[in-house]
């Protein structure tokens, strides 16, 4: 056999020896909590399908809660806006009508019309009382005093609807108008309100201090209803998104701090754990190593303080476990 192929037992005792000494190395190294550093991405998105009139931001600015990220045109929303608001008027206006109840006038031309009605009663029934008069003596015929009869006993419904109508307009409206006319009117004003916030919902600002990462679409551009329009990076530092391996676990709660190594920079950062799963999860694939790959872990997130603001997105980092 080739001398090159024999191997002694004095070397493999070498090897086998230098194989527990590195074993003993990893062993006595620190555990550590893979991640990567992350950011919350705000979505803010279309409610409408409209045309961009204004970016008054550029994309990579820093931005403060309230501020004017993208405008969509608003012409159909305002006149939607202004036709509730003429109905809401409406409404008010029939209210105050029904709460005041009939003018003197109205019920002064009632008061005559109930006059007028009594007057033609009363010759109705003197005709009739005449025809009477005149079929005993036989100077007239049957078909008069029927006619007299009709005519009296119209004047007579007559006079009882004028009535009627004088004494509604003195009574006032039924209590059941008052409630038909206040739901009404609470309907548009409800109609009101919904319709301004669809207005304001067409100037979309930020709704959290942070980085705007981008604007997706283009001024002039229609935008589709439900699509991002503009994202924004909340906060003012990165964390760091890390799983801890299952034997660290019971050591680390909320408030924690610890050491953060991000690739790149020499020097750690000390970050202060704001959550931590409870559930474990499966080992994530760049965590994995030989040994390691039925291991679980558990998702925490430590958060940088604001002198880590310029650290971007997705760097690779991890954390030493206590």
């Amino acid at each position: 056999m080739p001398a090159k192929f024999i191997v002694t037992y004095a070397n493999l005792l070498i090897l086998f020896l230098s194989l527990i000494s590195l074993s003993a190395c990893n062993n006595n190294k620190p555990g550590l909590a893979l991640g990567t550093l992350e950011r919350e991405r705000i979505a803010h998105t279309a409610t409408v399908n409209e045309v961009i009139t204004a970016l008054p931001v550029s994309a990579g600015s820093q931005v403060s809660k309230g501020t004017v990220l993208v405008k969509l045109d608003d012409t159909i929303q305002k006149a939607l806006v202004a036709k509730a608001q003429a109905q809401m008027q409406q409404a008010k206006a029939n209210l105050e009508k029904v709460h005041n109840g009939a003018r003197e006038e109205e019920v002064a031309a009632a008061s005559a019309q109930v006059a007028g009605a009594k007057a033609a009663l009363v010759k109705s029934e003197a005709n009739y009382k005449r025809a009477k008069i005149l079929i005993k003596k036989e100077l007239a015929s049957q078909a008069t005093l029927d006619n007299a009869l009709a005519s009296r006993d119209e004047n007579t419904a007559k006079l009882q609807s004028a009535q009627e109508k004088l004494l509604q307009l003195i009574n006032g409206a039924r209590i059941e108008d008052l409630q038909i006319a206040e739901a009404i009117l609470a309907t548009t004003i409800a109609v009101v309100d919904s319709e301004n916030k669809k207005l304001k919902d067409l100037t979309i600002t930020a709704k959290r201090d942070g980085l705007l990462d981008n604007l997706p679409w283009n001024l002039g551009e229609r935008v589709t209803l439900g699509s991002p329009v503009a994202i924004v990076l909340a906060g003012k530092a990165p964390f760091a998104r890390v799983y801890v391996p299952e034997p660290y676990r019971v050591n680390i709660k909320v408030a924690d701090k610890l050491m953060v190594q991000v690739d790149g920079l020499a020097d750690p950062i000390i970050g202060t754990v704001r959550w931590i799963s409870s559930e474990p999860a499966f080992t994530p694939y760049f965590a994995l190593n030989q040994a390691e790959r039925a291991n679980l872990m558990y998702l925490a997130e430590i958060q940088l303080p604001d002198s880590a603001a310029e650290l971007p997105m997705g760097v690779p980092a991890q954390v030493q476990m206590p």
